[in-house]
C-alpha cells in the first residue's frame, strides 16, 4: 500500500468511499456522524485544493482516504474535561475512511501520519467505537472533549 496526495480526478472514488464509510458507521450503531451527505463534494474539493487530502492505494486502487494538515485546528483550541499533553505544534488527522475491502487501512494511514510528525491530534464521535479502538491501538491517548465549529461534541485524542 502507499499514500499519495488526492487529486480532483479521485473525487468520484472518494465520494464512494465516504458512502461506504457512512453505511459501516450506521451498521455499527453510529447513527449521527457524517449525516446529510457529509463530507460533501465541495468539502472534499476544498481538501484536495488545500493539498491536505490523501488517498491510500493498493495495487493502483484507491481504498482509503484521510485529511492531514498542520495545526492549529480551531476546534482544538478549547478542550473540556481534560487537557492536551503538549502545546507544541502538531498535525491533525480528520475524515479517515476506507471502502471496507481491506482491514487495517485506518492504522496504515495513522502510522503514515506518525512518520510525518511525532505530535498528532485526532477526534471522533462518541458512537464511533471502531475508530476509537483504532486510535488507541495506534498510540493515541484520550485527552477530553472538543466541539466542532457547528457545536457537535467529539472525543479528542493526542499522540506525542
Amino acid at each position: 500500500m502507499k499514500i499519495r496526495k488526492a487529486e480532483l480526478s479521485d473525487l468520484p472514488r472518494l465520494l464512494e468511499i465516504f458512502d461506504k464509510a457512512r453505511s459501516f458507521m450506521r451498521a455499527n450503531g453510529n447513527m449521527d456522524q457524517w449525516t446529510g451527505g457529509y463530507p460533501s463534494a465541495e468539502v472534499l474539493t476544498e481538501d484536495i485544493g488545500s493539498g491536505h487530502s490523501y488517498v491510500c492505494e493498493d495495487e493502483g486502487e484507491v481504498i482509503g482516504t484521510f485529511f492531514f494538515a498542520p495545526g492549529p485546528d480551531p476546534t482544538y483550541a478549547v478542550i473540556y474535561d481534560g487537557e492536551w499533553a503538549s502545546d507544541e505544534p502538531y498535525h491533525v488527522i480528520h475524515r479517515i475512511a476506507s471502502d471496507g475491502k481491506r482491514k487495517g487501512i485506518a492504522s496504515f494511514c495513522m502510522q503514515w501520519c506518525a512518520g510525518q510528525d511525532s505530535h498528532l491530534r485526532i477526534d471522533t464521535h462518541r458512537d464511533n467505537f471502531p475508530m476509537q479502538k483504532a486510535v488507541v491501538k495506534n498510540g493515541f491517548v484520550y485527552r477530553g472533549i472538543i466541539h466542532l465549529l457547528n457545536g457537535d461534541e467529539r472525543l479528542a485524542y493526542e499522540k506525542v
